[in-house]
């Protein structure tokens, strides 16, 4: 009596692992596309570091806070940034307006930087010890962590 020796994969073989193929790609591709994005939005916070080094230098040179985004010299943007604004109401206080069209859905609002003295407290004049970071974004997940 001879024992048949087999050659390849059966069906059922190939079919556990198309599926199991499957359920890994319908996992991770929700979590790629989420980590794509968040990516977009680091991109629109390192636009934002050029303009904290201005608005820190203006307050160092002037001892007063700049009122706009031409006064502290910062301009521009990126693909995934409209505009950076320097509040009117809020002196020093940075905006990044986050551009959805390129970001994604979810993505629509700002990113706001303020400047703090070395109490925590909104800082004034030439006292920039830090910056605290909130956001109206529609989606707040997709800020970095340390604007949640």
């Amino acid at each position: 009596m001879q024992t048949k020796k087999q050659a390849g994969f059966t069906l059922i073989e190939l079919m556990i692992v198309v599926a199991i193929v499957g359920i890994l790609a319908a996992v991770a591709i929700p979590a790629y596309q989420d980590y794509i994005k968040r990516s977009k939005i680091s991109e629109a916070m390192a636009t934002a570091g050029a303009c904290k080094t201005s608005v820190a230098e203006f307050a160092a040179a002037n001892n007063a806070l700049p009122a706009d985004a031409t006064e502290a010299g910062c301009s521009g943007g990126s693909t995934y940034v409209t505009s950076i604004e320097v509040s009117v109401t809020n002196p020093g206080d940075i905006q990044v307006v986050i551009n959805d069209a390129e970001v994604g859905d979810g993505s629509a609002g700002r990113i706001i930087l303020s400047p703090v003295d070395s109490a925590g407290g909104a800082a004034a004049g030439a006292n920039i010890y830090g910056w605290e970071c909130t956001n109206s974004l529609a989606n707040s997940g997709l800020a970095p962590a340390s604007c949640r």
